[in-house]
């Protein structure tokens, strides 16, 4: 449903000073000043007055100021009973002070009423006023009607213009006001999906790592509560040792990619290549940096396959491939020994599906399974 535009008051933002220029603000208070400068001016040197008048006069010129001044604090409320009460006020000082021989401080509260009205009524009462006024003005000048003509005209479209302009400042400020949300609204979710990747990071390499470890622990408390040989109990402690290693340096490395200081993915994988015997590694494609959640999802997959491979084919010979794409980079870990079957959690703990799950959440995929005599894991994450 549409709003009628007739009944419609300025928006708060235009009525306001928010976002007018300090420039702007000054020119607005000095022609502010001029026009009590007119006032008092005309006031107490173009008529004669004495006593009691003099003190009429100034009490006149009071109740002028303090009438605008209302009226601009209740039209920014938005009210219109108290607007029209207002300058119906100021109508009655301007015809008191015509009536006493005051005729142009008259005029400049008629006009004054007439552009006030204009730019900060709603139209169905701002043409009504401003006609009223304006019809006083010409009614009462004394000048050429050609002259009065064309100064009711033009305050009439000064009016209008101010309303539009005040109007077009307060859709800016509206638009800035939004924006402001939209980007605290684009702060927070980025925020929030950060942390949603650290808590990811921390889950991957802690819980699973710990969880690990308090397996290989346990299974050492009770094999001293059974009373085992000293052999099998040193086996489970130093496994939860390694995996406590192991854990450590899962972390430094999370930590690492939060804080965007990941070493270069080939500096990586040929590191983790040395560390493994019967292992190489093969880059093809434009080498370049990977972002971060990227990089670190295609180390946990390598990670991964080469645990699986130590785990279940111990001594085979293991081909690890990174291509560059233009939009995609891929990984493919390729083991010669893997019997056929399914992967298994490794003793790090970190699982194919959990990495599956990483990749998806990237727009990548990940797959893994028997090929040829060994095993294949591939991943492909876009860039």
């Amino acid at each position: 449903m549409t709003e009628n535009v007739w009944m419609l008051w300025p928006s708060r933002e235009a009525l306001s000073r928010v976002g007018v220029h300090r420039a702007r603000r000054a020119l607005a208070v000095g022609g502010r000043i001029f026009a009590v400068g007119v006032l008092l001016v005309t006031t107490f040197t173009d008529s004669d007055l004495h006593g009691w008048g003099v003190a009429g006069a100034v009490l006149g010129v009071l109740v002028c100021g303090l009438g605008v001044w209302g009226f601009w604090r209740v039209t920014l409320e938005h009210r219109l009973l108290p607007s029209l009460g207002l300058l119906v006020l100021l109508f009655a000082v301007a015809t008191a002070a015509e009536g006493a021989g005051l005729r142009v401080p008259a005029l400049v509260v008629w006009c004054v009423c007439a552009v006030s009205a204009m730019e900060r009524l709603p139209l169905v009462a701002a043409l009504p006023t401003s006609a009223v006024a304006l019809g006083t003005y010409a009614a009462v000048n004394n000048d050429a009607w050609l002259t009065t003509l064309a100064t009711t005209v033009g305050l009439a479209l000064a009016g209008y213009v101010l309303r539009l302009d005040a109007e077009a400042r307060g859709s800016a400020q509206r638009l800035l006001a939004q924006e402001r949300a939209a980007r605290a609204a684009e702060a927070e979710s980025a925020a929030l999906a950060e942390r949603a990747r650290i808590a990811r990071e921390i889950h991957d390499v802690l819980a699973h790592s710990l969880s690990a470890q308090l397996v290989h622990l346990e299974a050492a408390r009770l094999l001293i509560e059974r009373g085992a040989e000293r052999d099998q109990i040193l086996d489970r402690v130093v496994a939860a040792r390694g995996m406590a290693r192991e854990g450590l340096a899962e972390t430094r490395q999370a930590l690492s990619a939060l804080r965007g200081e990941l070493s270069p993915l080939e500096e990586f994988l040929s590191e983790l290549v040395a560390d493994t015997t019967g292992a190489d590694v093969t880059v093809t494609g434009e080498r370049r940096l990977l972002p971060a959640e990227a990089s670190q999802a295609v180390r946990r997959v390598v990670q991964e396959a080469l645990t699986n491979v130590r785990k279940h084919a111990p001594g085979a010979k293991i081909r690890i491939r990174l291509e560059y794409g233009e939009h995609e980079v891929m990984l493919n870990v390729r083991d010669s020994g893997a019997p056929p079957g399914e992967f298994t959690h490794s003793g790090a703990g970190y699982g194919l599906i959990g990495m599956r799950e990483r990749a998806e959440l990237l727009g990548g995929s990940l797959e893994a399974g028997p090929y040829e005599e060994g095993f294949v894991v591939t991943l492909k994450v876009p860039v």
